[in-house]
């Protein structure tokens, strides 16, 4: 436990920590019912779908502003989604990792020790996968570059 102290007292202080760590009771059969009936708008960037609540079925639409507040992100519309690849490279390289550079995608099993919880992490709260949890792709890696150099 350790050797896991450090990354647990960078994680407190992660602007997404709420994200990573918040726990909500949430049943399988919402989630497929929002899902099943979820539409995404390309003009407004908006997803809408319909949940049934006190037994009547309601719209919902759900915005990237909604998601940054519920998970009180500190960042806007306008902050960078990507960042040069070089200074992911060189994250990655601060970060202790062993593997190939060039490709798109990354082995957690590469990284220091204190920093594989920290992606498994990341990976676990932050991903569409359903599984394949110890190779991260290159979007990823920016989420982690974002977090470990406290950039917006």
């Amino acid at each position: 436990m350790e050797a896991f102290k450090g990354i647990l007292e960078f994680m407190k202080r992660l602007p997404i920590q709420k994200a990573l760590t918040n726990q909500h009771l949430v049943f399988r059969s919402h989630i497929k019912r929002l899902w099943e009936n979820a539409k995404y708008d390309e003009e407004s960037k908006t997803i809408t779908s319909i949940v049934r609540l006190d037994g009547k079925d309601k719209p919902i639409i759900i915005t990237e502003h909604l998601v940054r507040e519920v998970f009180d992100f500190p960042d806007d519309e306008n902050s960078p989604t990507k960042f040069p690849e070089r200074m992911v490279k060189g994250c990655m390289l601060r970060m202790g990792y062993s593997g190939p550079l060039n490709s798109a995608n990354y082995l957690k099993a590469c990284f220091s020790k204190s920093y594989k919880f920290f992606i498994r992490s990341i990976v676990h709260a932050l991903s569409h996968m359903k599984g394949g949890y110890d190779v991260m792709r290159d979007y990823q890696m920016n989420m982690v570059t974002a977090l470990v150099l406290n950039k917006k």
